[in-house]
């Protein structure tokens, strides 16, 4: 028998992603510290491939787990004064992140799982591919009259399309693939469950309809976002396919703005169900 949460009961964690709006010098402050965090990403995967071959080639087990990366952060740091331009925390929660994906993928080829189920270790990030994400824990950003205090001195504006509920623990700052920033905000999450109304519906799950209940007032239609979307995304992606580069070539612009193009065809898909989904719970 399951117990009840009862009301106001952390549940977990809850994610709150808001727009931002940047100025051209925090828009350059952001890339600039995404460079930083890139070359510490490349340089673990570096580490990481030399510390493979050691092991094979002496049949050692040397490590490379957070404590290992810690370290040549630090030294890093001390080296280069470029690196110590930027704010440490995006680059700490970044090798933590190398780290989980490096542990994940050693478990998987430890369990012999099936090579279409193992997680891959962690690769290199191109400087036109990767897309921006600085993460920041609770010491490193606070919200001051509206605007978002990044570590380093990064000031953004966020356009709070509603309110936070309780402080966040962690903010993580992005770019999507069309170009937009946002700034995702993690909260405890609180259950408020509702009154008990004595109701009782029944639903059935099709794929025709997305659900039939007992009372008309709340079929769910499928909205067919999908089929309206397919031939604006075939456009772009034959666009795409057209001007793909040859194998060690640089991507033209062309091919650029048709990847940009097929990423907000996809967004707004992906906007317009999320949207279909909200107003149907």
């Amino acid at each position: 028998m399951t117990a009840r949460m009862r009301a106001g009961e952390s549940s977990g964690h809850v994610r709150y992603t808001y727009r931002l709006r940047l100025s051209s010098a925090a828009r350059s402050a952001l890339e600039a510290e995404w460079d930083r965090c890139r070359w510490i990403w490349n340089e673990a995967v570096a580490k990481s491939q030399r510390v493979h071959r050691h092991n094979r080639a002496t049949g050692q087990s040397v490590t490379c787990g957070p404590a290992q990366l810690d370290r040549m952060l630090t030294e890093a740091r001390a080296r280069i004064p470029w690196l110590r331009e930027g704010a440490s925390v995006p680059q700490q929660q970044l090798l933590r992140d190398f780290a989980k994906s490096r542990a994940k993928a050693l478990q998987d080829i430890k369990a012999r799982l099936p090579m279409r189920q193992r997680a891959g270790m962690p690769k290199y990030k191109k400087k036109h591919e990767a897309l921006p994400t600085l993460n920041y824990t609770r010491r490193g950003f606070r919200l001051k009259e509206g605007r978002l205090h990044l570590a380093g001195g990064i000031v953004v504006r966020v356009v709070w399309s509603r309110e936070l509920p309780t402080a966040p623990s962690s903010v993580r700052v992005y770019r999507d693939a069309v170009g937009h920033w946002w700034a995702s905000f993690v909260l405890a999450a609180a259950t408020e469950p509702l009154p008990q109304t004595g109701a009782v519906i029944g639903i059935d799950w099709g794929v025709r309809e997305t659900a039939t209940t007992t009372s008309d007032a709340h079929d769910l239609p499928h909205p067919r976002h999908g089929r309206t979307a397919a031939h604006k995304l075939a456009r772009y992606q034959r666009m795409m396919a057209r001007r793909r580069p040859a194998k060690g070539q640089a991507a033209s612009k062309g091919y650029r703005e048709a990847k940009r193009q097929t990423a907000k065809a996809h967004q707004k898909l992906a906007r317009q169900r999320r949207e279909t989904g909200r107003k149907w719970a």
